[in-house]
């Protein structure tokens, strides 16, 4: 895509959203016109080769931009406030790691990084499905299960940065047979991301059937009518009703995005809802459940929003 009509380099802000199997890149424009786009494959299992990847994507929007950008990166995992080193990330060679200090250096200038669920549901709040709500939760359920707050436009991480990590709570009022639940990469077992991630409900219909499908064709054949597909996207969305019902319990928002592959499944907006009012603690629940309206390009577009315009004095081309 070639750069749109003229505007201030100055205002224009570089997003990356380095997933588990692609990264992506957009430059944004302060009213949230998309100017460049671009998608590489993410280095597997590669930590030099995906800040390689970062950096170039970076070079290449600069050389088309003519100038330098601020660059906001939208990560499957968090930075810890005691190391400054990334932690919790289901790409496992992040872990351990001081990525934004690298790429930092690899292009000559600062980086923000944050959680890809917080780039997601700031990117929803601010101009998405959950535009003009006050409190607004957002999940992402595809490879893993992340979660993120957004209050008045502000994304809230908490005193650890952990604040929305839903994927890494039990499934609440499990069943006799979902206990102890099936082992997690944070060591834990029965996490919620090991039942509701796309890996999770593929492992549940193949626990069930026999059969290794993918969650995309285990909804395509619950559509058609199969019995087992049925069966297996039935326990999904009451396990999903179960656990958006604790979130309601706790932080009683305004609205809740859905994001991620699996939330492609249309049936998910009216069954999840429905049942999760045996579990909420109130006598209605009126919460909205809604899509992204960008898609998978959310995480990229709120990674970009990491340096708002009035921010452009705090960018150096020094390395922090």
């Amino acid at each position: 895509m070639s750069v749109a009509a003229p505007i201030s380099v100055r205002n224009l802000r570089i997003g990356l959203d380095l997933g588990g199997t692609k990264i992506q890149r957009t430059v944004l424009d302060p009213g949230g016109g998309e100017r460049l786009r671009a998608r590489v494959p993410t280095p597997a299992s590669d930590y030099d080769g995906t800040v390689r990847a970062l950096a170039e994507l970076v070079a290449e929007a600069d050389a088309r931009l003519g100038a330098t950008a601020p660059v906001g990166v939208a990560i499957p995992g968090t930075v810890s406030r005691a190391t400054g080193l990334v932690r919790n990330a289901n790409s496992t060679c992040l872990i351990g790691r001081p990525l934004d200090r690298d790429l930092a250096e690899a292009i000559g200038r600062p980086v923000r990084l944050a959680n890809d669920a917080n780039c997601f549901v700031l990117s929803e709040a601010v101009d998405g499905a959950a535009r003009g709500y006050g409190v607004v939760f957002g999940v992402i359920v595809g490879t893993g299960c992340g979660g993120g707050l957004v209050v008045n436009g502000a994304v809230v991480t908490g005193a650890h940065g952990i604040a929305g990590e839903w994927g890494h709570n039990p499934l609440p009022w499990p069943a006799a047979d979902e206990t102890p639940g099936p082992a997690c990469y944070c060591g834990l077992r029965g996490c919620v991301e090991t039942f509701l991630s796309g890996p999770g409900m593929a492992r549940d219909h193949r626990e069930g059937t026999g059969l290794d499908l993918k969650a995309s064709s285990i909804a395509a054949a619950a559509e058609a009518g199969g019995a087992d597909a049925l069966a297996t996207l039935a326990r999904y969305q009451n396990r999903m009703a179960r656990v958006l019902a604790s979130v309601i319990n706790v932080l009683d928002p305004d609205i809740i995005v859905l994001g991620g592959g699996v939330s492609n499944i249309k049936q998910l907006y009216e069954t999840v809802p429905h049942q999760w009012l045996a579990y909420v603690f109130s006598d209605q629940c009126e919460t909205p459940l809604v899509a992204a309206a960008h898609g998978d390009a959310s995480g990229v577009r709120g990674a970009a929003r990491l340096w708002p315009v009035a921010d452009e004095n705090t960018l150096s081309n020094r390395n922090p």
